[in-house]
């Protein structure tokens, strides 16, 4: 049976300006890795994106064919309309964004997340920790929580996120933070050890320019719109779902 991706449950967010976007080749998630965002609220309708090429044609005569290929690639025309709400940091942002020409970075997330994995774990006291969970599959950067029925070792907090660094086959460590340094535990542990994946649903990223920030009407029983448009200016970067079973 197929698989539906409901819109609903998706978030949008606004980043702050930049004074460039990189080339195509150079955009990736990385790129908005340190970006304080925030969200836009109230969203309403969301618009396309993605990539459609150009047409390009030219009609030859002696064959009497019109003759195609792909030109330049547009990543479309983003058409947002929010519930006005004027407090709202995001769309007081949005609104501030229409008023210059800059390229701003946007990440939307889905509520698309996989159910959590969970194992029963063992963990080492050493510099650094190891937890063992036979063929995990967890890549690095995967974000988890421990629970135990005793006490973890000293270094580790249960129901705190923690990142997978130095991941093999049936081990790895943690991290405070993604990328992060692996934690070294201490002391003593005792009890049965849980692991439990915090998964994460699709998210993209990608730059654009607020074209409009425009206050849409009605008839006497529909509700006012804030029309917030975006000229998408960059390669739609996809993260896929992590973490989950």
């Amino acid at each position: 049976m197929p698989q539906l991706y409901p819109v609903a449950g998706a978030k949008i967010y606004i980043g702050p300006a930049v004074n460039s976007v990189p080339d195509d080749a150079d955009v990736d998630a990385t790129d908005f890795a340190s970006v304080t965002w925030t969200e836009l609220k109230g969203w309403q309708t969301m618009g396309a994106i993605g990539d459609a090429a150009t047409l390009i044609s030219e009609d030859v005569i002696s064959s009497g064919r019109t003759l195609k290929a792909k030109g330049t690639r547009n990543a479309g025309s983003m058409q947002n309309n929010f519930i006005i709400m004027p407090n709202d940091p995001g769309q007081i942002a949005l609104i501030a964004a229409e008023n210059t020409d800059f390229n701003y970075p946007f990440k939307l997330a889905f509520d698309d997340a996989p159910p959590p994995k969970v194992s029963v774990v063992t963990m080492t006291i050493a510099s650094p920790g190891v937890i063992s969970w036979t063929a995990h599959g967890l890549a690095a950067g995967t974000a988890i929580k421990f629970s135990t029925t005793g006490a973890l070792p000293t270094g580790l907090t249960a129901g705190t996120t923690y990142y997978v660094v130095n991941p093999t086959t049936d081990a790895f460590s943690v991290a405070a933070t993604p990328g992060g340094s692996a934690i070294a535990t201490t002391g003593t542990q005792s009890g049965v050890h849980t692991a439990t994946t915090v998964p994460s649903g699709t998210v993209k990223y990608f730059y654009g320019i607020v074209m409009t920030a425009q206050e849409n009407g009605g008839g006497a029983n529909t509700a006012r719109l804030l029309q917030g448009n975006v000229e998408i200016n960059s390669p739609v970067i996809t993260v896929a779902p992590v973490g989950g079973a």
